[in-house]
């Protein structure tokens, strides 16, 4: 299986954005969910989301006994004011120890959990990236640890560590100024470029949103003072709501964010879950909000009330492939 590929393949522009924008990223996702019933490559990114492929290029896909679950349907949330949780969010992560920058021969290490909603099982996904994206690692079926080179891909949106590392430098700390330039950065504008898919732009709103997001995602080396302003920027953004009690797929219950884009019937909807004391990234929970009828079959590809869910159990930075941690 070419997980990098199928992890493109599954990647759209920009998260958040309306139906307009997300019905061609839901084809494709649930057309594959149809035709391969193996595991995706994609570790924590839904169809739509601004990407990490070559991040989880090699993954080791280890089926679990459904032990615990993921409930089908969206447990009991609690509405929270977002301008008061966003800004303890920023005072507590701006309080952090600062991290050492890894070295580009260093490794980042992670491991997921994957719930897909045409599915009783979770997945544990295990993934190594060099720092400098040269390389991926990941244990095979067999048991054996394999490396691989990452070919450059001049029309890819991704980035390795590295690079994700060098743009949060280069952001500033002032909020209304960091909204502006993630908001400009042509980066999220122009890329991906893919052969044979239309290219299209989201709204402003929705591009700040999903950039930001992504960036909170890979907070693990963010300067605290940045990761403070993320936070800042996120509330000067119109929409974000956030809700207690969202649950990822390991079952932790934290803080789910997600984006109201007025669209009056949407699909879905997704949030990201963040810790309720740390405010660090756990993953991710997307409800469908009706049935979502694809191909022109008469019955549903996916129901009212169906769950994709994931988990990031561990994101370090290690010496070698193979490492934990």
């Amino acid at each position: 299986m070419d997980d990098l590929r199928s992890l493109r393949e599954l990647r759209a522009v920009v998260p958040e954005p309306g139906e307009e924008w997300t019905a061609r990223g839901r084809r494709r996702l649930l057309r594959r969910m149809r035709t391969r019933r193996r595991g995706f490559g994609r570790a924590l990114l839904l169809a739509g989301a601004l990407g990490t492929a070559a991040a989880v290029a090699l993954v080791v896909v280890r089926p679990q006994a459904p032990a615990q679950p993921v409930p089908s349907a969206q447990p009991r949330t609690v509405q929270l004011d977002p301008d008061t949780v966003l800004a303890l969010a920023a005072d507590t992560v701006g309080r952090r120890r600062a991290a050492e920058v890894p070295l580009p021969t260093q490794w980042q290490y992670s491991r997921t959990l994957d719930k897909q909603p045409a599915r009783d099982t979770i997945e544990t996904r295990e993934s190594w990236i060099r720092y400098d994206g040269k390389q991926t690692a990941g244990f095979g079926r067999d048991g054996r640890l394999s490396v691989r080179d990452v070919p450059p891909d001049p029309g890819d949106d991704d980035l390795s560590p590295q690079q994700y590392d060098r743009k949060l430098r280069e952001l500033p700390t002032d909020p209304k100024r960091l909204l502006a330039k993630v908001t400009r950065d042509r980066h999220w504008i122009d890329y991906p470029r893919e052969e044979g898919v239309p290219h299209v732009v989201a709204p402003d709103a929705a591009r700040a949103y999903g950039v930001i997001m992504l960036y909170l995602s890979r907070s693990g080396v963010m300067p605290p003072e940045l990761e403070s302003a993320l936070f800042e920027a996120l509330a000067l953004i119109p929409g974000v709501r956030v809700e207690q009690g969202v649950t990822d797929a390991a079952g932790r219950s934290g803080l789910g964010i997600w984006r109201d884009t007025g669209e009056a019937d949407p699909a879905t909807r997704r949030y990201r879950i963040l810790d309720p004391r740390t405010y660090r990234y756990l993953g991710e929970r997307t409800i469908w909000l009706r049935d979502e009828n694809m191909f022109g079959d008469a019955e549903p590809e996916v129901r009212k009330g169906a769950v994709w869910a994931t988990a990031q159990l561990a994101s370090v930075i290690v010496d070698r492939p193979g490492e934990r941690g």
